[in-house]
């Protein structure tokens, strides 16, 4: 039981829109948190505020300064309450009448008043005489602001409605948090609930409520005060100075419990391990309900909420915030809007795209959640780091209510020519949404200047920094001494590939460049092996299932054409291997195949060279010239193009002839490129830069100043390639 009794003006109404959004979405996201308004207005003037959507619908209304009480839920007076609180009113024609010998008094005309006469009054005519004279009518009476003069009946106030309320509902004082900021105010802080007396407060208030424990004095205004002091309590979750953005949470939930990433490189695990590191920090990340209330990629259930409070509905021990969709949000968005709609022109292949606007439509609601969510989760001037195309739209829907945040966002995936992104529909809606960043980051210069000439011409663009992805040397070499050789095909020769079921990947290219080789040079048959560990894709994507249907097909097709009951060409593992497996993988091939159409880096190649350097071996890479890695490793490794099936053939047998020197020579200078830039230190880099490029903006886009970067980061000198400009 959580309930928040709060003053409007000055108060719940008080300090600026920002301020005023974060506390209406904190108590959004929980409804648990019974809202209760005491005002000095009368109704009619509480309907007219609760027509502003920053405005929390309340449960009960104290009116007219605590002499009448309103159902929130259809806005009727509680008689009860009323004929007990206005017990004993002369009336307002008789209060008037009496105290009409009193020219300073000035009748508040135009202001709905009911059981209380409202006057305006200078300090220096607030007399003995008027308020004996109002006490010679039975009334009391409330001076506020230096100007408000109240008459009321002998019971009323704020505080003797609350009192009221408490007793019907049953609400012990210790579950009540009383907010107010004057005077007229002072009844609540009598009651021995939880208080919180925000900084605009009069001094007349903060000098009349004495020092204790349960009322806290924020340094924040109105609402952030307010919001301040439930934080405070833990009745919502507290804000931070950076949020992550990101549609994947870092962990999935399994029968056998939550489970990490299998490997420990990539962006999901790089963030987890920063997160889990006591970074000060929320990861605010989709959860999708199942049919048990738990869905494939988020937490359990949480009741009506929107998306679960830190540390509930999850045994994580992350600090992940969910925003709740259910499967068909996520279907729209994810499988329709991101995959078959926005993929194919990131990997710069608009004629597979498919546009449906239903989908879209889906996509733009899941981008305001995001940006809704991470409105409330965020400190003022906080850091944003969002990530990939998934939230395109986020930074120019949290611009505008939220131009304190520093918004950056990390591309993992290609990002196209801007003649090929103007293929979508949509693209002018997209474009505007990213001019609103401060900050757009890339692995590869050619992607960085996609972007920027995407952006070219407008206002103020975004500044850019390329930032590649490195990964955990010392993890994967430690595991990589502790494996045992791998699984050889006997005295012939392994090729392998390890990626997701995608076409991006170009998996049926690969078996179709495996069956020309075999047809051109009878030699390799029995001896060349290509092993792809491919595991299965998210169900629902309608692309990577046609991909599955005719990669399995194919495969079948080739083995039966040149496989032998001793030898398949093609051996297909269609599962999901644990890391230390995939390693087991590595150090067994001759060569790694890396084939994308179009990739953003492919950490995958990196880790093979990371494996095969650990031991000293000798394989090869052959890495798809569009693979972002390639722009770091290009040099020392045999560079290939899936777009042409004659050259992905050919650079394959050029990688099964190298003589043994050539091997280790590539390696050793593929394993020096590859360098030892530890992905924490990535992630401190970016957040750094993020803040920079916040701070840097111009003045007229963006309010407040700007603090330094969160605390407690792992930082090194930066190793980026190009510059953060």
């Amino acid at each position: 039981m959580k309930i928040l009794v709060t003053d409007l003006d000055g108060t719940l109404l008080g300090g600026d829109g920002t301020d005023r959004r974060r506390l209406h979405a904190a108590l959004s996201r929980h409804p648990e948190v019974t809202v209760v308004f005491a005002t000095g207005r009368g109704l009619p003037s509480v309907v007219q505020v609760l027509h502003d959507p920053l405005v929390p619908r309340p449960r009960w209304i104290i009116t007219d300064a605590g002499t009448g009480v309103v159902d929130g839920a259809d806005l009727t007076p509680v008689q009860e309450f009323q004929e007990r609180l206005r017990a004993h009113w002369p009336g307002s024609g008789a209060v008037r009448a009496a105290l009409d010998r009193f020219p300073a008094l000035r009748y508040q005309h135009g202001v709905a008043q009911d059981g209380r006469c409202s006057f305006h009054l200078r300090p220096e005519d607030l007399t003995r005489e008027l308020t004996d004279a109002v006490r010679e009518l039975g009334c009391t009476w409330l001076y506020s602001a230096d100007r408000y003069f109240d008459v009321l009946p002998p019971n009323a106030g704020k505080g003797s409605a609350l009192a009221a309320l408490a007793a019907q509902q049953d609400w012990p004082m210790s579950c009540v948090l009383v907010a107010g900021d004057s005077l007229n105010d002072l009844s609540l802080f009598g009651l021995g609930a939880h208080g919180v007396i925000p900084s605009n407060a009069e001094p007349g208030l903060r000098a009349a409520v004495p020092a204790d424990d349960l009322v806290t004095r924020p340094e924040q205004p109105g609402a952030a005060g307010v919001l301040s002091a439930l934080q405070a309590l833990g009745w919502v979750e507290r804000d931070h100075p950076l949020v992550v953005g990101y549609h994947r949470p870092p962990v999935s939930r399994t029968p056998a419990g939550w489970q990490p990433p299998a490997s420990p490189n990539g962006i999901l695990p790089t963030l987890r391990s920063l997160l889990a590191g006591g970074l000060d920090a929320v990861w605010a990340t989709a959860a999708i309900d199942g049919p048990d209330g738990a869905g494939p990629d988020g937490a359990g259930p949480d009741g009506a909420s929107d998306a679960a409070p830190l540390g509930q509905g999850h045994e994580t021990g992350l600090p992940l915030s969910f925003v709740r969709l259910s499967p068909a949000q996520w279907s729209g968005y994810f499988h329709r809007a991101c995959k078959d709609t926005l993929w194919p022109v990131l990997l710069s292949q608009p004629r597979r795209m498919g546009f449906d606007p239903a989908a879209w439509d889906q996509y733009r609601q899941v981008n305001a959640r995001f940006a809704d969510h991470i409105s409330a989760c965020a400190a003022p001037r906080a850091t944003v780091w969002l990530h990939d195309y998934n939230l395109w739209l986020v930074p120019g829907l949290l611009r505008p209510v939220r131009p304190d945040l520093r918004i950056g966002l990390f591309h993992h995936t290609p990002f196209p020519a801007p003649e090929i992104l103007a293929a979508l529909p949509t693209v002018t809606e997209i474009r505007h949404s990213l001019t609103c960043l401060d900050w757009a980051g890339f692995h590869t210069r050619a992607f960085a200047d996609n972007f920027r000439r995407t952006l070219a011409g407008t206002a103020c663009p975004p500044r850019v920094g390329v930032h590649p992805l490195g990964d955990d040397r010392d993890a994967i070499a430690a595991l990589a001494r502790s494996r045992g050789a791998g699984t050889r095909p006997g005295n012939g020769m392994l090729v392998l590939s390890v990626e997701r079921l995608d076409y991006a990947k170009a998996p049926v290219e690969k078996v179709e460049a495996v069956a020309a080789l075999l047809a051109l040079h009878p030699w390799l048959r029995g001896r060349l092996r290509f092993r792809l560990v491919c595991p299965p894709p998210e169900a629902g994507i309608t692309a990577h299932e046609t991909t599955r249907r005719r990669l399995e097909r194919r495969i079948t097709e080739v083995n039966r054409l040149w496989g032998t009951a001793a030898w398949q060409p093609v051996e297909y593992l269609p599962v999901s291997l644990s890391f230390a497996e995939v390693i087991d993988q590595y150090l067994a091939a001759d060569v790694f195949w890396v084939t994308s159409l179009q990739d953003g880096m492919n950490l995958t190649a990196k880790e093979f060279v990371a494996a095969q350097a650990a031991v000293r071996g000798a394989g090869v890479l052959v890495l798809s010239r569009h693979a972002g890695a390639a722009e770091e490793l290009g040099e020392a490794a045999l560079l290939t193009d899936p777009h042409a099936p004659d050259d992905l053939r050919n650079v394959l047998h050029r990688a099964l002839l190298l003589p043994p020197g050539e091997r280790r020579s590539r390696l050793t200078r593929l394993s020096a490129l590859l360098g030892r830039h530890h992905p924490a230190d990535w992630a401190a880099d970016i957040i750094a830069a993020i803040g920079r490029a916040g701070a840097a903006a111009p003045a007229p886009d963006r309010a407040g100043t700007r603090a330094g970067s969160p605390a407690g980061l792992r930082r090194t000198p930066s190793l980026v390639l190009g510059p953060t400009t």
